[in-house]
């Protein structure tokens, strides 16, 4: 049916490696092309990504903007994504540009496109934590102004959506919550595939394993610290997972703890299922999130986990402690302790990934497909809806 409706989807994200909006992007154009639907990958910037595996039926489309996707850079995508929308005119653009999804609303009107256009958004407006790349009143109301104009706002949890509604006060209808693509065949493959850290070889104390940027809002200077509360107590160790700017910082509380035998940052790892596969404990310490996907890729593979109660995600995914231990945001002790209790009393593999299948792509793809089709069959758009607000933006 939907072949019918249109040629093609386009997928819009910034192409950033460990971003996930790229991740949560690349899992939803695999599972549409599985389904014989052909997909423009568009990427702010491809030049970080290896996409050569990428299905036939995707074709990639590189903006080729060197600035990242934030808010004091967002106007150097505008034009090259309003000349793709013209010239190419894809059926729907679904957009996950976590930062600065309001480019693609101007991009549109700008283009005088008849795409529909889906905006996933991974981030909240009012979040004071956002606060670095959000320094004025200016984006928050653009999001406000423009966001209605979408044909469809998607949150990715269902905590993210009552605050996208208090913030945006979107009208009935136009906002929907799907779930993040996670959990794939591919997925499970890579899990199985042999790693060659030392520390996860048999006979070896007890790993515990974090993944995710090293910036403030993954809080691993609390994990760490809990970690030598616990270490205290029994044979452990801990390895993180990624890369950032606090590297230095972290590197340096571990040698303050004395924990430099106990405590390893490989870096980034293209293939971090085959690290949650063989680890004992998965531990996310973040301040706030969306729906963090990690903590699902973790729970595919098995793996026992310990998350902090943040907004938005993990206690949706947990179901509230069910599936895994929930704690408070920056308490060391509590974490310790939940991190002490997930060896001792483990939840059965089994169960824990019977629950991350809720997050599967096949699921996900098939959403967004309903979603479209009920976009598609509504009566075009036209400028005059525009808004005095946005007239004038447009116009400048």
């Amino acid at each position: 049916m939907l072949r019918k409706m249109c040629d093609r989807l386009a997928l819009l994200c910034s192409g950033n490696r460990v971003g996930g909006d790229t991740k949560v992007a690349l899992n939803l154009l695999r599972g549409l092309a599985e389904r014989n639907i052909p997909v423009d990958l568009v990427l702010v910037s491809g030049a970080e990504l290896s996409l050569e595996d990428l299905p036939p039926l995707v074709r990639v489309v590189d903006l080729r903007v060197a600035a990242p996707p934030r808010a004091s850079s967002a106007l150097k995508i505008l034009r090259p994504l309003s000349r793709y929308l013209r010239q190419e005119k894809p059926a729907v653009l679904i957009a996950h540009l976590s930062y600065t999804n309001v480019i693609p609303v101007l991009a549109k009107w700008l283009a005088f496109a008849g795409t529909r256009l889906i905006l996933v958004e991974h981030l909240v407006a009012s979040n004071s934590r956002r606060s670095l790349e959000r320094r004025s009143w200016l984006v928050p109301w653009l999001m406000r102004s423009l966001y209605p104009l979408a044909d469809a706002v998607v949150a990715v949890s269902q905590g993210l959506a009552h605050q996208l509604q208090a913030d945006l006060n979107l009208k009935p209808g136009l906002l929907k919550v799907i779930y993040n693509p996670v959990v794939d065949a591919a997925l499970h493959q890579k899990a199985q595939k042999p790693v060659d850290h030392p520390w996860l070889q048999p006979g070896q104390p007890p790993v515990f394993l974090g993944v995710g940027r090293l910036d403030p809002q993954k809080d691993f200077v609390t994990l760490i610290q809990a970690f030598s509360h616990l270490r205290q107590q029994r044979p452990a160790r801990l390895v993180i997972l990624g890369e950032g700017g606090l590297r230095g910082q972290l590197q340096t509380l571990i040698k303050e703890l004395e924990l430099e035998a106990d405590v390893d940052l490989p870096g980034f790892e293209a293939n971090p299922y085959q690290y949650m596969s063989r680890s004992r404990v998965f531990v996310l310490s973040s301040r706030w999130e969306a729906l963090p996907t990690v903590l699902i890729e973790a729970m595919a593979c098995g793996c026992q986990v310990v998350a902090t109660d943040c907004p938005y995600g993990p206690d949706e995914i947990l179901a509230g402690g069910e599936f895994g231990q929930l704690v408070p945001i920056a308490d060391p002790i509590v974490l310790a302790s939940a991190m002490q209790q997930a060896l001792d009393a483990e939840v059965t593999p089994q169960i824990i990934q019977q629950r991350a299948a809720d997050f599967g792509c096949d699921r996900a793809v098939s959403q967004y497909l309903s979603l479209v089709e009920q976009i598609s069959s509504r009566p075009k758009a036209t400028r005059s809806l525009c808004s005095r607000s946005t007239q004038i933006l447009l116009q400048k």
